[in-house]
């Protein structure tokens, strides 16, 4: 496996010789790189805040990370097993010159990377990414001499900080979650949010917790991304009863997904819409934003209170660029990431569980009964992969003039709507194919959809 290199971050496997994955030598060089690019920042401090998921090469590489930085001079403040979204509001917390968050979030255990956030604890902009690579090739940083190495030091109790400034919000309502007496399973997959999510159910006031999957041990024990297919061990349990619901997340706790009362899944795509939901009804209206490739239901959930969606591209400082241009009140995507700016711009599935706990407790009906009440539509996911030789932009292009008669948006592929059906084409970045997403209210239509829009690919293509 290649090393992906990204605007927002560093990404491969662990092990294997050098060229292959994300190395020991890589990690330094990025991370250096890194570490020159802040430094380079008007005013920035001397400061970097760093934390990790409990994946395996976790603490190796957060020691390689901690000591370059120290060698160009940084005071590293080192956050332990903690969570991306709270080493997102430690970064301005800490007036720090910015972060990196040991991560590969969904992906399984042999993978690693370095997240990298601005001093906002925001993921970097395409033009600092961009130089953030220029500098990892050159390799032209400068080291501090060994007068000036930087610090290092611990802090393992941000994680309160973070619960306490969840707690903090008046769209979370602990009296109504502690008195509907919530009774939980919680799956983990092993990883941080073993020890944040029944830290934050506790702050909460939900006494009932039944833990799977909760030892931080990075070992996991299913495949990480919380899809359905992943989570029979969780839904067995609720199947059988006695529960109100399931939380799942991903390693580094940025992505909810919910479990009904019944064992089925709520739907990684209405996490947000359900929690959006509630905060439009808070504040009587609002605006929203989401990517492209999420589902149409929250649309329908925003203009119902009578604010205005607007889509953005797909990646998380897409959609947090466009939700302060629109001035949003509630964001996100659909993998179930909730992005709520009044506590901070960035991805945060602990936030998530308090707000959907507060909603689900002040709606006073079951989770099977709640998701029932949404838009329901079906998303159908697929790919063509096509030869090297083809020109994938070419291709979109003769698309979106197929379509030209239908509502087309090119910020990112092409997008095509058909009334309340739509289709996203989008290239890879790695790899020569294009993802083709489609929605309908039935995934026989959904998957119809989709199936139409790759013959149409597949003719252009022959055509040439």
């Amino acid at each position: 496996m290649t090393l992906i290199k990204s605007i927002s971050g560093i990404r491969g496997t662990i092990g294997g010789p050098a060229g292959q994955g994300l190395t020991p030598l890589d990690v330094v060089k990025y991370t250096a790189a890194y570490g020159a690019w802040a430094a380079a920042q008007p005013g920035a401090s001397k400061l970097i805040v760093i934390g990790r998921d409990a994946r395996l090469s976790g603490e190796m590489v957060s020691r390689l990370v901690a000591g370059t930085l120290q060698g160009l001079g940084f005071d590293v403040l080192d956050l332990g097993l903690s969570t991306t979204p709270t080493v997102e509001m430690a970064v301005p917390a800490k007036q720090a010159a910015g972060g990196i968050i040991l991560t590969a979030s969904h992906n399984p255990k042999q993978w690693n990377a370095l997240k990298l956030l601005d001093a906002q604890g925001e993921f970097l902009s395409a033009e600092a990414g961009e130089r953030v690579l220029a500098l990892a090739e050159s390799e032209a940083v400068e080291f501090a001499p060994v007068t000036k190495l930087g610090t290092y030091s611990t802090d393992e109790a941000f994680l309160a900080e973070h619960i306490q400034a969840i707690l903090a919000s008046p769209l979370v309502d602990v009296a109504a979650i502690k008195a509907k007496n919530f009774r939980v399973v919680v799956d983990a997959v092993n990883s941080s949010g073993g020890i944040a999510v029944p830290q934050l159910l506790a702050a909460l006031g939900v006494e009932t917790v039944e833990k799977i999957h909760c030892e931080p041990t990075g070992d996991f024990a299913h495949n990480p991304e919380p899809l359905p297919e992943h989570l029979r061990d969780i839904a067995k349990v609720l199947e059988k009863g006695g529960f109100d619901l399931g939380i799942v997340v991903d390693p580094d706790v940025d992505r909810l997904a919910l479990v009904s009362e019944n064992g089925e899944m709520f739907g990684e795509e209405y996490t947000l819409v359900a929690v959006a939901d509630y905060v439009l009804g808070y504040h009587g209206g609002g605006n929203t934003v989401s990517n492209l490739s999420s589902t149409r239901a929250l649309r329908d959930v925003t203009e119902k209170h009578g604010g205005t969606y607007t889509a953005a591209a797909v990646g998380e400082v897409n959609v947090v660029t466009k939700m302060k241009e629109t001035n949003a009140v509630i964001g996100g995507e659909g993998n179930g990431g909730i992005i709520f700016p009044e506590l901070h711009y960035g991805r945060d599935a602990l936030v998530g569980i308090a707000l959907f706990l507060t909603h689900l407790a002040k709606s006073g009906l079951a989770m099977s009964r709640l998701r029932n009440s949404y838009p329901s539509y079906f998303i159908s996911k697929n790919k063509i992969e096509l030869t090297p030789e083809i020109d994938t932009d070419q291709v979109l292009v003769q698309m979106e003039q197929r379509y030209a008669k239908q509502p087309v948006n090119t910020i990112d592929g092409v997008k095509i709507e058909f009334d309340k059906e739509w289709v996203h084409l989008r290239k890879s970045n790695t790899e020569p194919i294009i993802r083709i997403y489609a929605e309908s209210d039935s995934n026989a239509t959904a998957d119809h959809l989709a199936q139409k829009i790759i013959a149409d690919i597949k003719e252009i293509i022959l055509a040439k």
